[in-house]
């Protein structure tokens, strides 16, 4: 009994040492986002003798964060919009198909994974150009529904396996329509699949800095990392300060979406376990 308290307090002595490496990062953003250039520079790990609010100031201003946040929320919205329904509806269709075809094309999706970004870059890139997608937010959407897409189809395949047959019977009984059955019944007993879609993939495209980079242009279609990345860092300059700013304006929006659905999200992961 007592080894066992002692292994207890060990691991918790453990996971306390991990959890402090994971916010040191986390302390050095905070504290270097509140501090001006010629502070940063000279103490990088003190605190700031003073909250210095500029930075916020000058990346709101300068780089037109209004903007850059529309373009963010319509490029990730719209590309977990296209995620989730054509990876449930495919991942669906797919768990209820029993010839060796569809096994096979689950190894294609499975094998789309393994492909590197850079490998398939330059042949996106003339492909949107020869579609005329360069330079538009609609265009990243589609390369990221592309993208996102395989790994959402294995996903829903492996969810909607554990479904009985018998559900789909039912529904069709009852006079339900292969659609209405699909969003009625069969989508809400998928809802833990779709919350661990949109948790990854939501993360992934909010984050992307490459993809937006070699597609977009302009600066009234960047998105966040694109468009703050030349006033953090010019040809004979770089502001480790407003790069902290653009870090906590960047994951502020998705901090205050996990807050307001983090109740949701345990419910779903909660029902997924136990129906699991």
């Amino acid at each position: 009994m007592k080894g066992k308290r002692v292994l207890e307090s060990v691991i918790l002595i453990l996971m306390v040492i991990v959890a402090a490496l994971f916010l040191i990062p986390i302390y050095y953003l905070v504290i270097n986002a509140f501090k001006p250039l010629k502070e940063v520079i000279l103490n990088t790990g003190a605190f700031p003798k003073t909250l210095y609010f500029e930075n916020f100031k000058e990346v709101w201003q300068k780089s037109n964060y209004i903007i850059l946040l529309k373009n963010s929320i319509i490029v990730t919205f719209f590309s977990l919009l296209g995620i989730v329904v054509l990876g449930s509806m495919a991942g669906y269709k797919l768990s209820r198909m029993k010839s060796k075809f569809s096994n096979g094309l689950i190894l294609y999706f499975i094998l789309t994974l393994i492909i590197p970004f850079q490998a398939t870059m330059i042949p996106l890139v003339k492909l949107l150009r020869d579609l005329n997608l360069m330079d538009s937010i609609f265009g990243l959407i589609l390369v990221y529904i592309g993208m996102g897409t395989p790994l959402a189809i294995f996903m829903y395949t492996a969810g909607a396996k554990s479904i009985p047959i018998s559900i789909d019977e039912s529904a069709k009984i009852d006079g339900a329509g292969s659609l209405m059955a699909f969003f009625k019944i069969i989508f809400p007993l998928l809802s833990p699949i779709t919350s661990t879609v949109i948790i990854l993939d939501g993360l992934w495209i909010w984050n992307d800095f490459l993809l937006p980079l070699i597609t977009l242009t302009s600066d009234k279609n960047k998105t966040i990392p694109v468009g703050t990345m030349n006033l953090i860092m010019g040809q004979y300059s770089f502001m480790p300060n407003y790069g902290a700013a653009v870090a906590i304006l960047g994951f502020l929006p998705m901090l205050i979406l996990y807050i307001f659905l983090q109740k949701y999200i345990v419910k779903v992961i909660i029902e997924g376990a136990t129906k699991g």
